[in-house]
């Protein structure tokens, strides 16, 4: 099968498109043919040898996709050839064939195309477990969300705003605070022309917000901390501006504020077998009633790989970036 490789560590020059070896499912996996996978900031640090795959899982980038059944280990059940399916993998997504955990597979919903499938996996069971088993947000609470106009920021904002809250998040350009304001937003923060932490502030009336879902990291640290309420919570979704700041305790134990991180792919399998059935559970109906859509920015055949990569390390993307395999 064809597939995207790493030929080292580096930049565009280190992607290759090359003949691989079709996996062979066994035990538990699905065989997928994949039609579309997505595009994810871990790739790009996988590229640059910062991040280091998990031990045991495939080294071949992308870890969602969306595709038909082809075949499946001696314990699966209940799949049928053809079958359309999408879920998060451990890896292997940028690739014509890869395996899918059965427990790890979602069913298309029948209005959903494989693009809109594909850019709904990642971000939706992150989005979910961040925002509601980690962060408790309920009904009539404020959140802020950075990186508003990623993948995973828009769908967070859709969820944000589905159950009852308020979504208030910070994006890079003019374009993106007009395209979250349609999206649904209650207020997009332009970081680079206002001060986020004051535009919080000003528009809670001083309070700060329940809630902070934050990529950023490093000297995001003090300025999260400071627009919480108190026993406000911060989640850390990603770590883009490194992974060591100053951390104010005082203000912590004073504030009584909880900070916490999460990462889906560092997980066991058995988490995130968990992590997914509590997104099926929640969201899959509102999905399939169309109350939740994927934002999708643009797709490249999987030989513009390198394209598609530039694309999103501009930060030029307005939601998803796909790759398109077959179909």
């Amino acid at each position: 099968m064809r597939a995207v490789v790493y030929e080292g560590s580096g930049g565009p020059e280190v992607v290759k498109l090359r003949e691989v070896p079709r996996p062979v499912p066994t035990g538990n996996a699905l065989l997928m043919r994949v039609h579309v996978t997505a595009l994810n900031r871990a790739d790009l640090l996988q590229r640059a040898g910062v991040y280091h795959v998990p031990e045991g899982q495939s080294a071949i980038p992308g870890v969602e996709v969306a595709g038909t059944v082809e075949a499946w280990g001696e314990d699966v059940k209940g799949f049928t050839r053809g079958q359309r399916v999408f879920g998060v993998v451990e890896g292997g997504g940028y690739a014509e064939f890869c395996l899918l955990d059965a427990d790890m597979a979602l069913v298309i919903p029948e209005a959903f195309s494989f693009e809109e499938a594909a850019a709904t996996a990642e971000s939706c069971l992150t989005a979910n477990e961040t925002l509601f088993e980690l962060g408790g947000l309920k009904p009539g609470q404020t959140v802020l969300v950075h990186a508003g106009a990623s993948g995973i920021g828009t769908t967070m904002v859709q969820m944000v705003k589905h159950v009852g809250a308020t979504a208030l998040c910070t994006v890079g350009t003019p374009r993106k605070v007009e395209a979250l304001t349609r999206l649904g937003a209650d207020a997009a923060i332009d970081y680079r022309r206002q001060d986020f932490v004051a535009e919080v502030l000003a528009r809670t009336g001083g309070e700060g917000v329940e809630l902070v879902m934050d990529f950023v990291g490093g000297a995001y640290l003090s300025r999260n901390l400071s627009v919480l309420k108190h026993e406000g919570c911060l989640v850390l979704v990603g770590l883009l501006d490194g992974m060591a700041a100053e951390l104010d305790l005082l203000r912590v134990v004073q504030r009584r504020l909880q900070l916490k991180g999460s990462s889906l792919r560092l997980r066991p399998m058995v988490e995130k077998r968990q992590v997914n059935a509590r997104f099926r559970q929640r969201w899959m109906e509102v999905l399939a009633q169309g109350g939740l859509r994927p934002v999708i920015h643009g797709a490249w055949p999987l030989e513009a790989v390198v394209d598609a990569h530039a694309e999103m390390e501009a930060n030029r993307n307005i939601g998803k970036l796909l790759l398109t395999v077959a179909g």
